[in-house]
């Protein structure tokens, strides 16, 4: 679905957007506009992934799985898991190698310690091991209690977060549930936002060429997203400006914590409704958006490799531009994202004609 891959381009692109900018600038370097809206507004990035990725799985492998092909589709989603992790793991190196150690690298390889940029790739890696096995499960269990899973599965989160040490391993902790000392994502953490993805990928399969439902349906999700902001609005009072500034630098990220859920699902309910209610003319007319979305891997290996080996190795931009520079090669960086997916994509296919 062209609206799907639409989301999680747009998704990607604001990922490529942090990561381009801060991966060049502290936050001290930033602008005011460049922390609000602007780094801000990335901030949903993250939540959109997680709750496309569980629409993507609701959509193409759930129907699926009472089929006599389901082992053989889900062992094509059990080796997806282990080239992502690939990836995760290289490209681990490639953000860290210059500014750490060969020791603190190989503690992060070896999960003593996570990295920053590329620590999404390891959640979704992670998560294709697991969820596999879950989705015929899923695919059997009463409605009530698919309905209900999001917020089970963050109470359990919750209560392990404040209640339960992991036997004293802190990065076990941090797979699962967060560690305020470790920058990655939690499998129970952020669970509940692929779970709603699984529900809503159910609501959408058999409504995307109805655009009357469709439509309907990025219009629920368009007012839960509003109420979400409205509420952070009226939380956040009179210090807005200051909640959305700290926001931006990350605070309240991990462990997730109301304020910035308020906002990030918020902003991601709000840009997976405008893709929906938008359908294959807005991906029509965003198609370098959508052809990141078809590709999210290949978006990472090249923006990654991009912004560490170009950027701070070869030309030595790290802490020596200004933030208007970095925002512009970012944007950029995301054209030449597209085009290299664009072009990826070409050349794959003229070999599979040649062969």
């Amino acid at each position: 679905m062209d609206a799907v891959d639409l989301a999680r381009g747009i998704a990607v692109a604001l990922m490529i957007l942090s990561h381009g900018v801060n991966g060049l600038l502290p936050f001290d370097d930033f602008t005011d506009w460049g922390l609000v809206p602007v780094h801000a507004v990335t901030k949903v990035a993250s939540t959109l992934f997680f709750i496309v990725f569980g629409v993507a799985l609701g959509i193409a492998f759930v129907p699926k799985t009472n089929r006599p092909d389901w082992a053989q589709r889900r062992n094509r989603l059990l080796l997806r898991g282990l080239l992502i992790l690939f990836w995760y793991k290289a490209l681990t190196v490639i953000e860290m190698y210059g500014q750490h150690s060969r020791g603190e690298i190989a503690d992060t390889l070896l999960y003593r310690d996570f990295p920053s940029y590329v620590e999404v790739l390891g959640f979704y890696a992670v998560a294709l091991l697991w969820l596999p096995w879950l989705l015929p499960l899923w695919a059997r269990t009463p409605a009530w209690l698919r309905w209900s899973s999001p917020l089970l599965l963050a109470g359990l989160s919750w209560w392990l977060l404040r209640h339960f040490d992991f036997w004293g391993v802190p990065q076990l902790q941090a797979l699962l549930v967060e560690h305020p000392d470790y920058y990655t994502w939690g499998q129970l953490a952020r669970g509940p936002l692929v779970l709603l993805g699984l529900l809503i990928g159910g609501l959408l399969l058999p409504r995307y060429r109805d655009a009357g439902q469709r439509i309907a349906l990025a219009g629920a999700l368009a007012a839960i997203g509003a109420v979400l902001l409205v509420l952070f609005q009226q939380l956040a009072g009179a210090g807005r400006e200051e909640v959305l500034q700290s926001i931006a630098r990350n605070a309240g990220k991990h462990p997730p914590e109301l304020m910035f859920m308020l906002f990030s699902m918020g902003g991601a309910l709000l840009l997976l409704a405008l893709s929906l209610a938008g359908g294959q003319a807005l991906a029509r007319l965003l198609r370098p958006l959508t052809i990141i979305g078809t590709n999210a891997l290949m978006a990472f290996i090249f923006h990654i490799t991009v912004i560490f080996v170009l950027f701070r190795d070869a030309l030595g931009y790290l802490h020596a531009v200004s933030y208007p520079y970095a925002l512009a090669l970012t944007l950029l960086l995301i054209a030449a994202t597209s085009l290299w997916i664009w072009l990826w994509e070409r050349m794959w296919a003229m070999w599979r004609r040649k062969r």
